[in-house]
């Protein structure tokens, strides 16, 4: 799947399941809230902490939550995300064509 066709595909799920998109605040909000959840499974399965009793390794799950959100988002403000993704690869290249090859905390010990 495209993003174009992500964004297609939520916003015909919001219209068929989701009667509105909840406001752009609101979404700012869930989003947030996503990506905490995303931190506390990371803090677990790659930092010190442990699981709690009940909680589960759901990496993949927190990821796909927070992109739904972030495609809810586009949708709702009129970002093209594929045009926009692109732009920011293009500029991220052109400004960091060198700097990490040059990084020497970056290289192979």
């Amino acid at each position: 799947m495209t993003i174009e066709e992500a964004q297609k595909t939520v916003d015909q799920w919001i219209h068929t399941y989701g009667v509105r998109y909840f406001s752009e605040l609101t979404n700012m909000a869930v989003l947030t809230e996503e990506v905490g959840e995303l931190a506390r499974v990371m803090a677990r399965k790659y930092g010190d902490q442990s699981f709690k009793e009940g909680e589960k390794c759901n990496l993949a799950e927190e990821m796909a939550d927070i992109l739904w959100v972030l495609l809810c988002l586009a949708n709702q403000t009129g970002v093209d995300l594929t045009q926009a993704f692109g732009e920011s690869l293009a500029k991220k290249t052109r400004r960091d064509a060198t700097r990490h090859l040059q990084n020497p905390k970056l290289q192979e010990k």
